[in-house]
């Protein structure tokens, strides 16, 4: 018996992050930090460096309409206290007109808000980033990488205390700018750093 026959075959290794090597040896897609803790599931996250350009659509993370419900309803309650103040006070009864206008447009506004935000979802392409939203009206925007002149990360006290943040996109052209609200902290740094590196590639022609 040769040894080649009696040497037991090796064991296969895991892919990247404990993935299992797919076809022909290759490892397993990772799943990117774009997809942690977004409506389709939560996902471990890729890693440090810059993300893949995977062609995919990522959504954004659910935490967005709680923060929105609680940002609302706390202006809702504004809103009720002063007209409350000024009706009852003041004796004007004319302020419920408009108070019930913005109290009815808000509730709305809150009713279709998890549809429209199942509705957002942007996309990484080779040579630009895709964004929509809408139901009803729906938009979509590229941008080209090489276009962008700023990328930015807001979030007020109350996205902070719930985890997510809005990145916004500034390019030469004001009607091309993009902002992509509901964005977990974490995805939202990784796709900064992304989108800056790329537009630097672009712009330089590498």
């Amino acid at each position: 018996m040769t040894d080649s026959q009696m040497t037991p075959p090796p064991e296969p290794t895991p892919g990247v992050d404990g993935a299992q090597p797919g076809p022909a040896g290759a490892p397993a897609p990772v799943p990117t930090v774009l997809d942690e803790g977004t409506y389709e599931q939560i996902r471990e996250p890729r890693g440090a460096g810059r993300l893949a350009l995977d062609g995919r659509w990522h959504q954004i993370s659910p935490r967005y309409v709680v923060s929105q419900f609680v940002q609302n309803g706390i202006f809702l309650a504004l809103v009720l206290a002063a007209a409350l103040v000024v009706s009852l006070v003041f004796e004007q009864l004319w302020v419920w007109i408009p108070a019930g206008v913005i109290l009815l447009v808000t509730a709305f506004t809150l009713i279709i808000l998890p549809r429209q935000a199942r509705a957002i979802g942007y996309m990484l392409r080779d040579d630009d980033i895709v964004f929509r939203k809408g139901i009803l009206w729906q938009r979509i925007i590229a941008v080209p990488y090489g276009r962008m002149q700023l990328v930015d990360i807001t979030h007020g006290p109350l996205d902070r205390a719930f985890g997510v943040a809005q990145l916004k996109m500034v390019t030469a052209a004001a009607t091309t700018g993009v902002q992509i609200p509901g964005l977990t902290q974490q995805a939202a740094q990784s796709l900064r750093d992304t989108l800056i590196e790329v537009a630097e590639t672009r712009r330089t022609g590498l």
